[in-house]
Protein backbone atom coordinates (compact mmCIF):
# COMPACT_ATOMS: atom_id res chain seq x y z
CA UNK A 1 0.00 0.00 0.00
CA UNK A 2 1.19 3.28 -1.38
CA UNK A 3 0.83 6.56 1.36
CA UNK A 4 0.91 9.24 -0.42
CA UNK A 5 2.93 12.01 1.36
CA UNK A 6 3.26 15.81 0.95
CA UNK A 7 6.92 16.38 0.13
CA UNK A 8 8.25 20.03 1.62
CA UNK A 9 11.52 21.08 0.62
CA UNK A 10 13.62 21.89 3.39
CA UNK A 11 13.92 25.12 4.94
CA UNK A 12 17.06 27.29 5.21
CA UNK A 13 16.57 29.30 8.42
CA UNK A 14 20.64 30.89 7.96
CA UNK A 15 18.49 32.22 4.21
CA UNK A 16 16.00 33.15 6.21
CA UNK A 17 17.38 34.66 9.02
CA UNK A 18 19.78 36.99 6.75
CA UNK A 19 16.51 38.02 4.96
CA UNK A 20 14.51 39.54 8.12
CA UNK A 21 18.32 40.86 9.50
CA UNK A 22 18.74 43.27 6.39
CA UNK A 23 15.41 45.14 6.57
CA UNK A 24 16.22 48.09 9.07
CA UNK A 25 19.02 48.58 7.06
CA UNK A 26 17.09 49.51 3.84
CA UNK A 27 14.89 51.63 5.70
CA UNK A 28 18.10 52.75 7.44
CA UNK A 29 19.49 53.80 4.46
CA UNK A 30 16.41 55.46 2.85
CA UNK A 31 16.43 58.17 5.89
CA UNK A 32 19.83 58.96 5.70
CA UNK A 33 19.41 59.70 1.53
CA UNK A 34 16.16 61.90 2.26
CA UNK A 35 18.18 63.68 5.14
CA UNK A 36 20.99 64.46 2.39
CA UNK A 37 18.77 65.59 -0.26
CA UNK A 38 16.64 67.74 2.06
CA UNK A 39 19.91 69.88 3.41
CA UNK A 40 21.08 69.68 -0.10
CA UNK A 41 17.45 71.30 -1.37
CA UNK A 42 17.82 73.82 2.05
CA UNK A 43 21.55 74.51 0.65
CA UNK A 44 20.35 75.01 -2.86
CA UNK A 45 17.18 77.95 -1.67
CA UNK A 46 19.88 79.62 0.88
CA UNK A 47 21.93 79.82 -1.91
CA UNK A 48 19.49 81.19 -4.41
CA UNK A 49 18.09 83.91 -2.16
CA UNK A 50 21.30 84.97 -1.31
CA UNK A 51 22.40 84.95 -4.90
CA UNK A 52 18.69 87.17 -4.72
CA UNK A 53 19.76 89.96 -2.46
CA UNK A 54 23.02 89.97 -4.02
CA UNK A 55 22.34 90.54 -7.01
CA UNK A 56 19.55 92.96 -5.97
CA UNK A 57 21.83 95.03 -3.97
CA UNK A 58 23.99 95.78 -7.33
CA UNK A 59 21.75 96.70 -9.31
CA UNK A 60 19.49 98.78 -7.06
CA UNK A 61 19.60 102.27 -8.06
CA UNK A 62 21.10 104.91 -5.67
CA UNK A 63 18.23 107.12 -3.65
CA UNK A 64 17.72 110.08 -5.86
CA UNK A 65 18.74 113.81 -4.72
CA UNK A 66 16.54 116.55 -2.75
CA UNK A 67 15.59 119.39 -4.55
CA UNK A 68 16.34 122.38 -2.47
CA UNK A 69 16.54 125.88 -2.65
CA UNK A 70 19.84 127.65 -0.84
CA UNK A 71 20.34 130.96 0.63
CA UNK A 72 23.89 132.47 0.96
CA UNK A 73 25.07 133.91 4.18
CA UNK A 74 26.65 137.80 3.74
CA UNK A 75 28.20 140.00 6.01
CA UNK A 76 26.43 143.21 6.96
CA UNK A 77 24.81 145.49 9.14
CA UNK A 78 21.12 144.67 11.42
CA UNK A 79 18.91 146.90 13.40
CA UNK A 80 17.84 146.44 16.89
CA UNK A 81 14.67 147.42 17.50
CA UNK A 82 11.85 147.67 19.91
CA UNK A 83 8.31 147.65 18.45
CA UNK A 84 5.38 149.01 20.54
CA UNK A 85 1.90 150.08 20.00
CA UNK A 86 1.50 154.24 19.49
CA UNK A 87 -0.97 156.84 19.64
CA UNK A 88 -0.58 159.94 17.09
CA UNK A 89 -1.23 163.18 19.59
CA UNK A 90 -0.97 166.49 18.40
CA UNK A 91 1.95 169.00 19.76
CA UNK A 92 -1.08 171.37 20.82
CA UNK A 93 -4.68 171.16 21.07
CA UNK A 94 -6.71 174.23 21.33
CA UNK A 95 -10.75 174.20 22.44
CA UNK A 96 -11.52 177.92 21.90
CA UNK A 97 -14.61 178.86 24.15
CA UNK A 98 -15.89 182.77 24.74
CA UNK A 99 -13.96 184.78 27.20
CA UNK A 100 -17.39 187.13 27.26
CA UNK A 101 -21.46 186.93 26.97
CA UNK A 102 -22.87 188.05 23.43
CA UNK A 103 -24.75 187.11 20.45
CA UNK A 104 -22.34 185.25 17.66
CA UNK A 105 -21.85 187.39 14.63
CA UNK A 106 -20.36 185.99 12.41
CA UNK A 107 -17.84 182.48 11.86
CA UNK A 108 -15.51 182.62 9.54
CA UNK A 109 -14.13 179.43 9.17
CA UNK A 110 -14.83 176.27 7.43
CA UNK A 111 -15.49 172.78 8.83
CA UNK A 112 -11.35 171.26 8.31
CA UNK A 113 -9.85 174.40 7.20
CA UNK A 114 -6.33 174.67 7.58
CA UNK A 115 -5.83 178.28 9.85
CA UNK A 116 -2.56 180.13 10.44
CA UNK A 117 -1.94 181.67 14.28
CA UNK A 118 -4.23 184.74 13.86
CA UNK A 119 -6.43 184.20 11.59
CA UNK A 120 -10.14 184.99 12.73
CA UNK A 121 -12.21 182.56 13.30
CA UNK A 122 -15.84 183.85 15.22
CA UNK A 123 -17.10 187.38 16.13
CA UNK A 124 -19.51 187.87 18.85
CA UNK A 125 -21.13 191.20 19.48
CA UNK A 126 -19.37 193.95 21.30
CA UNK A 127 -21.49 197.42 21.06
CA UNK A 128 -22.09 197.07 24.65
CA UNK A 129 -18.35 196.39 25.34
CA UNK A 130 -17.45 199.25 22.99
CA UNK A 131 -19.49 201.66 24.73
CA UNK A 132 -18.25 200.48 28.54
CA UNK A 133 -14.58 201.21 26.86
CA UNK A 134 -15.69 204.49 26.28
CA UNK A 135 -16.60 205.10 29.18
CA UNK A 136 -13.66 204.44 30.60
CA UNK A 137 -11.72 206.39 28.13
CA UNK A 138 -13.82 209.56 29.22
CA UNK A 139 -13.00 209.05 32.84
CA UNK A 140 -9.40 208.63 32.17
CA UNK A 141 -9.74 211.68 30.30
CA UNK A 142 -11.28 213.65 32.59
CA UNK A 143 -9.22 212.59 35.30
CA UNK A 144 -5.55 212.95 33.50
CA UNK A 145 -6.95 216.65 33.00
CA UNK A 146 -7.20 217.20 36.63
CA UNK A 147 -4.30 215.52 37.54
CA UNK A 148 -2.60 218.11 35.16
CA UNK A 149 -4.25 220.81 36.70
CA UNK A 150 -2.84 219.95 40.12
CA UNK A 151 0.58 219.66 39.00
CA UNK A 152 0.65 223.18 37.60
CA UNK A 153 -1.22 223.86 41.45
CA UNK A 154 1.98 222.52 42.63
CA UNK A 155 4.56 224.00 41.11
CA UNK A 156 2.72 227.62 41.92
CA UNK A 157 2.88 226.52 45.29
CA UNK A 158 6.46 225.49 45.41
CA UNK A 159 7.43 228.36 43.92
CA UNK A 160 5.55 230.60 46.20
CA UNK A 161 6.91 228.95 48.58
CA UNK A 162 10.69 229.41 47.63
CA UNK A 163 9.60 233.04 48.08
CA UNK A 164 7.67 232.39 51.57
CA UNK A 165 4.49 233.35 49.86
CA UNK A 166 2.73 230.88 51.07
CA UNK A 167 2.72 228.22 54.31
CA UNK A 168 4.59 225.42 53.61
CA UNK A 169 1.35 223.24 54.95
CA UNK A 170 -0.21 224.44 51.67
CA UNK A 171 2.20 223.02 49.65
CA UNK A 172 2.29 220.22 51.20
CA UNK A 173 -1.09 219.41 51.15
CA UNK A 174 -1.21 220.26 46.91
CA UNK A 175 1.25 217.70 46.66
CA UNK A 176 -0.44 214.86 48.13
CA UNK A 177 -3.64 215.79 46.09
CA UNK A 178 -1.35 215.15 43.11
CA UNK A 179 -0.54 212.33 44.35
CA UNK A 180 -3.94 211.00 44.59
CA UNK A 181 -5.01 212.17 40.92
CA UNK A 182 -2.02 210.08 40.11
CA UNK A 183 -3.50 207.06 41.44
CA UNK A 184 -6.99 207.96 40.25
CA UNK A 185 -5.57 208.17 36.64
CA UNK A 186 -4.22 205.03 36.97
CA UNK A 187 -7.17 203.37 37.99
CA UNK A 188 -8.53 204.62 34.93
CA UNK A 189 -6.39 203.03 32.56
CA UNK A 190 -6.46 199.70 34.23
CA UNK A 191 -10.63 200.18 33.34
CA UNK A 192 -9.48 201.10 29.93
CA UNK A 193 -7.31 198.32 29.67
CA UNK A 194 -10.19 195.90 30.69
CA UNK A 195 -12.30 197.06 28.69
CA UNK A 196 -10.48 196.88 25.51
CA UNK A 197 -9.50 193.28 26.64
CA UNK A 198 -13.42 192.75 26.32
CA UNK A 199 -13.73 194.21 22.86
CA UNK A 200 -10.75 191.78 22.05
CA UNK A 201 -12.16 188.71 23.13
CA UNK A 202 -15.40 189.47 21.19
CA UNK A 203 -13.11 188.84 18.13
CA UNK A 204 -11.47 185.46 18.54
CA UNK A 205 -8.36 184.20 16.41
CA UNK A 206 -6.53 181.63 15.90
CA UNK A 207 -4.09 180.95 18.69
CA UNK A 208 -2.21 178.22 16.77
CA UNK A 209 -1.64 177.31 13.56
CA UNK A 210 -3.51 173.91 12.62
CA UNK A 211 -6.52 171.98 11.39
CA UNK A 212 -9.76 173.39 12.46
CA UNK A 213 -12.71 170.41 13.32
CA UNK A 214 -16.17 170.55 12.86
CA UNK A 215 -18.06 173.67 13.21
CA UNK A 216 -19.81 173.73 16.88
CA UNK A 217 -21.37 177.14 16.99
CA UNK A 218 -23.69 179.41 14.43
CA UNK A 219 -24.35 183.07 13.91
CA UNK A 220 -27.13 183.61 15.95
CA UNK A 221 -26.25 181.50 18.79
CA UNK A 222 -26.08 183.28 22.26
CA UNK A 223 -22.00 182.22 23.61
CA UNK A 224 -21.81 182.64 27.62
CA UNK A 225 -18.02 183.37 29.14
CA UNK A 226 -19.28 181.03 32.32
CA UNK A 227 -20.67 178.02 30.34
CA UNK A 228 -18.36 174.99 28.73
CA UNK A 229 -19.37 175.28 24.99
CA UNK A 230 -16.68 174.89 22.77
CA UNK A 231 -16.64 176.81 19.59
CA UNK A 232 -14.03 175.15 17.61
CA UNK A 233 -11.20 172.58 18.42
CA UNK A 234 -7.75 173.30 16.58
CA UNK A 235 -5.22 170.72 16.25
CA UNK A 236 -1.63 171.45 15.22
CA UNK A 237 -0.54 168.43 12.54
CA UNK A 238 2.72 170.15 11.63
CA UNK A 239 5.04 169.04 13.49
CA UNK A 240 3.74 166.00 14.89
CA UNK A 241 4.12 163.82 17.97
CA UNK A 242 3.14 159.93 18.42
CA UNK A 243 3.07 158.75 21.79
CA UNK A 244 4.32 155.05 22.81
CA UNK A 245 5.55 152.55 25.88
CA UNK A 246 8.61 150.67 26.00
CA UNK A 247 9.74 147.81 28.37
CA UNK A 248 11.35 149.09 31.82
CA UNK A 249 14.28 145.84 31.02
CA UNK A 250 14.95 148.00 27.73
CA UNK A 251 15.09 151.22 29.16
CA UNK A 252 18.75 151.51 29.96
CA UNK A 253 20.23 151.05 26.01
CA UNK A 254 17.71 153.82 25.27
CA UNK A 255 18.51 156.25 27.96
CA UNK A 256 22.08 155.60 27.70
CA UNK A 257 21.56 156.87 23.55
CA UNK A 258 19.49 159.64 24.71
CA UNK A 259 21.97 160.57 27.01
CA UNK A 260 24.76 160.60 24.54
CA UNK A 261 22.34 162.81 22.16
CA UNK A 262 21.97 160.41 19.65
CA UNK A 263 19.47 160.86 17.61
CA UNK A 264 17.43 157.55 17.50
CA UNK A 265 14.79 156.99 14.57
CA UNK A 266 11.41 156.34 15.16
CA UNK A 267 9.25 154.35 12.47
CA UNK A 268 5.40 154.69 12.22
CA UNK A 269 3.43 152.11 10.56
CA UNK A 270 0.18 151.64 10.21
CA UNK A 271 -2.37 149.37 11.88
CA UNK A 272 -1.30 146.18 10.03
CA UNK A 273 2.08 146.82 10.62
CA UNK A 274 2.71 145.73 7.22
CA UNK A 275 2.97 150.14 5.83
CA UNK A 276 5.37 152.80 7.14
CA UNK A 277 3.34 156.02 7.33
CA UNK A 278 6.13 158.19 8.65
CA UNK A 279 9.67 158.30 9.60
CA UNK A 280 10.87 160.72 12.67
CA UNK A 281 13.12 161.05 15.78
CA UNK A 282 12.90 160.13 19.95
CA UNK A 283 12.25 163.50 21.55
CA UNK A 284 12.34 162.01 25.13
CA UNK A 285 11.24 159.62 28.15
CA UNK A 286 8.72 160.28 30.67
CA UNK A 287 10.23 160.96 34.21
CA UNK A 288 8.93 157.82 35.88
CA UNK A 289 7.57 154.43 35.10
CA UNK A 290 4.18 153.00 35.15
CA UNK A 291 4.56 150.47 38.03
CA UNK A 292 0.82 149.34 36.91
CA UNK A 293 2.29 148.00 33.47
CA UNK A 294 6.05 148.29 33.81
CA UNK A 295 7.16 150.95 30.74
CA UNK A 296 8.06 153.86 30.28
CA UNK A 297 6.02 156.31 28.24
CA UNK A 298 8.39 157.72 25.06
CA UNK A 299 7.65 160.55 22.65
CA UNK A 300 8.76 160.82 18.69
CA UNK A 301 8.25 163.70 16.68
CA UNK A 302 7.39 163.95 13.27
CA UNK A 303 7.19 166.55 10.26
CA UNK A 304 4.41 165.19 8.79
CA UNK A 305 4.76 167.22 5.81
CA UNK A 306 2.17 164.92 3.76
CA UNK A 307 -0.30 165.22 6.56
CA UNK A 308 0.39 160.99 7.02
CA UNK A 309 -0.47 160.90 10.69
CA UNK A 310 -3.54 161.72 11.97
CA UNK A 311 -4.12 163.02 15.66
CA UNK A 312 -4.95 160.56 17.97
CA UNK A 313 -4.28 157.53 15.19
CA UNK A 314 -3.13 154.31 16.11
CA UNK A 315 -0.07 153.13 14.77
CA UNK A 316 3.04 150.60 15.59
CA UNK A 317 5.57 152.44 16.52
CA UNK A 318 9.84 150.67 15.84
CA UNK A 319 12.07 152.41 18.09
CA UNK A 320 15.61 151.70 16.48
CA UNK A 321 17.90 151.23 19.27
CA UNK A 322 21.06 149.82 17.97
CA UNK A 323 22.80 149.09 14.51
CA UNK A 324 24.68 145.68 14.46
CA UNK A 325 27.65 146.32 12.41
CA UNK A 326 29.48 143.27 9.98
CA UNK A 327 27.36 140.65 11.58
CA UNK A 328 26.50 137.24 9.50
CA UNK A 329 23.02 137.48 8.26
CA UNK A 330 21.07 134.40 6.96
CA UNK A 331 17.15 134.09 6.59
CA UNK A 332 15.17 133.60 9.42
CA UNK A 333 13.30 130.50 7.61
CA UNK A 334 16.84 128.86 7.14
CA UNK A 335 16.78 128.37 10.98
CA UNK A 336 15.05 125.27 12.29
CA UNK A 337 14.76 123.94 15.47
CA UNK A 338 15.09 120.83 17.78
CA UNK A 339 13.87 121.66 21.22
CA UNK A 340 15.81 124.46 22.60
CA UNK A 341 18.72 124.55 20.26
CA UNK A 342 18.91 125.98 16.82
CA UNK A 343 20.26 124.34 13.63
CA UNK A 344 20.65 124.87 9.93
CA UNK A 345 21.88 122.83 6.78
CA UNK A 346 25.10 123.94 5.59
CA UNK A 347 25.42 122.90 1.68
CA UNK A 348 29.00 121.72 0.46
CA UNK A 349 29.48 119.29 -2.37
CA UNK A 350 26.04 118.84 -2.65
CA UNK A 351 26.04 117.45 0.79
CA UNK A 352 23.74 118.94 3.68
CA UNK A 353 25.63 119.35 6.76
CA UNK A 354 23.95 120.23 9.94
CA UNK A 355 25.34 123.02 12.12
CA UNK A 356 24.30 124.41 15.18
CA UNK A 357 24.12 128.73 15.15
CA UNK A 358 23.21 130.83 17.67
CA UNK A 359 20.38 132.93 16.38
CA UNK A 360 20.41 136.77 17.64
CA UNK A 361 18.64 139.74 16.13
CA UNK A 362 16.06 139.20 14.17
CA UNK A 363 14.71 141.79 11.21
CA UNK A 364 12.62 141.64 8.55
CA UNK A 365 13.05 138.19 7.69
CA UNK A 366 16.81 138.56 8.07
CA UNK A 367 18.81 136.82 11.37
CA UNK A 368 22.43 137.59 12.71
CA UNK A 369 23.84 134.25 13.91
CA UNK A 370 26.67 133.06 14.86
CA UNK A 371 28.14 129.51 13.87
CA UNK A 372 28.69 129.83 10.72
CA UNK A 373 30.26 132.33 8.12
CA UNK A 374 29.51 134.78 5.42
CA UNK A 375 29.62 132.88 2.15
CA UNK A 376 28.35 129.62 3.20
CA UNK A 377 25.34 128.29 1.23
CA UNK A 378 22.63 127.29 3.59
CA UNK A 379 19.70 125.08 2.55
CA UNK A 380 16.31 127.45 2.74
CA UNK A 381 13.18 124.17 1.87
CA UNK A 382 12.29 120.99 1.86
CA UNK A 383 13.49 120.75 5.47
CA UNK A 384 10.75 117.73 6.42
CA UNK A 385 13.25 115.39 4.00
CA UNK A 386 16.67 116.75 5.18
CA UNK A 387 18.76 115.11 7.66
CA UNK A 388 22.82 115.53 8.01
CA UNK A 389 25.00 114.44 5.30
CA UNK A 390 21.87 113.84 2.96
CA UNK A 391 22.25 114.90 -0.76
CA UNK A 392 20.97 117.77 -2.08
CA UNK A 393 20.28 119.08 -5.47
CA UNK A 394 19.67 122.78 -6.55
CA UNK A 395 17.76 122.73 -9.93
CA UNK A 396 18.56 125.73 -12.07
CA UNK A 397 19.53 128.45 -8.92
CA UNK A 398 22.16 130.27 -7.98
CA UNK A 399 22.43 130.11 -4.16
CA UNK A 400 20.14 133.82 -3.20
CA UNK A 401 22.19 136.79 -1.41
CA UNK A 402 21.07 138.11 1.61
CA UNK A 403 20.61 141.88 1.51
CA UNK A 404 22.93 143.52 2.80
CA UNK A 405 20.61 145.85 5.49
CA UNK A 406 17.34 144.43 6.72
CA UNK A 407 13.86 145.77 5.26
CA UNK A 408 12.41 148.59 8.08
CA UNK A 409 8.92 146.49 8.08
CA UNK A 410 8.31 145.33 11.68
CA UNK A 411 8.60 141.90 11.81
CA UNK A 412 5.31 139.95 12.66
CA UNK A 413 4.00 137.78 15.55
CA UNK A 414 4.78 140.51 17.95
CA UNK A 415 5.98 143.99 19.64
CA UNK A 416 9.08 143.03 19.41
CA UNK A 417 10.51 142.47 16.33
CA UNK A 418 14.14 142.47 17.43
CA UNK A 419 16.13 142.13 20.98
CA UNK A 420 18.51 144.65 21.97
CA UNK A 421 21.36 142.44 23.57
Amino acid sequence: MTVDTDEHPPINRDHQLTAHGSEPHRHKGMWIVLWILLALVLLLVVVLVWHHFDTAKKVAPAPPKIAITTATATKGDIGVYLDAIGTVTPVYTASITSQVNGLVDAVHFTEGQLVNKGDPLVDIDSRTYKATLLQAQGLLQRDENLLAQAQMDLERYREALARNAVAKQIADDEEKLVLQDEGTVKNDQGAVQFDQVQVDYCHITAPIAGRVGLRLVDPGNVVQSSGSATLAVITQLTPITVIFTIPEDSLGPVAAQLRKKAKLTVDAFDRTAQTKIASGKLLTLDNQIDTTTGTVKARAVFENKNDALFPNQFVNARLLVNTLQGVTLIPASAIQQNGQASYVYVIQNNVALMRSVKPGVTDGGLTQVDGINPGDVVANSSFDKLQDKTAVAVPNQVPSKVPNHGSTKPAAGGTNGSSAP
